[in-house]
């Protein structure tokens, strides 16, 4: 087998998934199986080895045809040296991924920040495919992102570039203290979180919405589905939400000038009911200049965007 392959690892917090491409970004196949945290970092990295031999069977050709393996994680990480400081969800603390996982599949191995991997997995096979300057937006509990320039992941001087969900957009008067410590960013109100909060506060307020009516757990798809139905609340909720995104990439437009803006996560699932009111904003705060020819689009890849941008930490970061 002449063409090079690569393994990429998306390493989660009850599952691990394994996805093979080839250099071309074109995802061949998957596999899945649990992390099991709860037995600790040694565990989770054997599995993470078994899971990849089960993927691409060692002694084969299409074996000797990975040319590395990319592993995608949540929390602080030591990028150059393949270190995980710190992982919330994981059972990690200064652990060597990098060293332990190539001595124990004998390829040279890359980790990188989750959401740089979904965003260079969106750049490389997805949504910015042919594209080489585009920002990537995961919307989810939290706003997660990555930014490519030139075709290649800009990580910065602690790998803290792209947090894009931590941009302070919303003004003091109307600001509330974020997970990070700070007030006003844009996590607290484009989040499913924010979402929700925003939601639960107009119904506590007792605002006449149809949202006070929804018996089990709000959530921010309730909010969307409201929101489209007519409901004032809901789209005064939805309409924020939309302001602060397309207001932080009027801010983005200026600094890196990406030719696409790329949203993903469930949030990005409310469709053009979002994306116009955000291209509606991002118009109206973005010079001429820096939004000519700027497309904000849905991302494409879902769930395998991180094991696609984990595999393109080899050619594309």
């Amino acid at each position: 087998m002449s063409e090079s392959l690569y393994v990429g690892v998306d390493l989660g917090g009850t599952a691990i998934k394994i996805g093979l491409c080839n250099a071309s970004g074109e995802l061949l196949r998957t596999h899945e199986g649990p992390t099991q945290a709860a037995d600790g970092a040694n565990a989770v990295l054997s599995n993470i080895a078994t899971y990849v031999q089960e993927l691409v069977a060692p002694g084969t050709p299409e074996w000797d045809a990975v040319a590395g393996i990319g592993i995608g994680i949540a929390g602080f990480l030591n990028i150059p040296d393949g270190i995980i400081e710190f992982s919330a969800n994981l059972p990690f603390k200064d652990v060597h991924v990098k060293q332990i996982i190539e001595e124990k599949l004998g390829k040279p191995v890359k980790i990188n920040n989750d959401a740089n991997v979904a965003a260079l997995g969106e750049a490389w096979g997805g949504a910015g495919k042919g594209i080489s300057n585009c920002v990537c937006y995961t919307l989810g509990t939290g706003v997660g992102g990555g930014i490519i320039l030139n075709d290649r992941l800009i990580e910065g001087y602690k790998a803290m570039a792209g947090e894009l969900g931590h941009m302070a957009v919303v003004p003091d008067l109307e600001a509330i203290q974020c997970g990070c410590g700070k007030n006003g960013c844009l996590e607290t109100v484009s989040s499913a979180t924010g979402i929700i909060r925003m939601a639960e506060d107009a119904v506590g307020r007792g605002d006449r919405t149809a949202l006070s009516l929804v018996e089990e757990p709000l959530t921010a798809k309730h909010v969307i589905d409201a929101a489209k139905s007519g409901d004032e609340v809901a789209q005064r909720i939805v309409s924020r939400a939309a302001y602060y995104l397309g207001k932080s990439m009027a801010t983005i437009a200026i600094v890196v000038n990406p030719q696409r803006f790329i949203l993903g996560g469930g949030v990005s699932k409310a469709g053009e009911f979002l994306f116009g009111q955000i291209r509606e904003v991002f118009q109206k705060l973005t010079p001429a200049q820096a939004q000519e020819g700027v497309e904000i689009v849905a991302a494409e890849l879902g769930n395998n965007a991180g094991v696609v941008g984990a595999a393109g930490l080899f050619l594309r970061a």
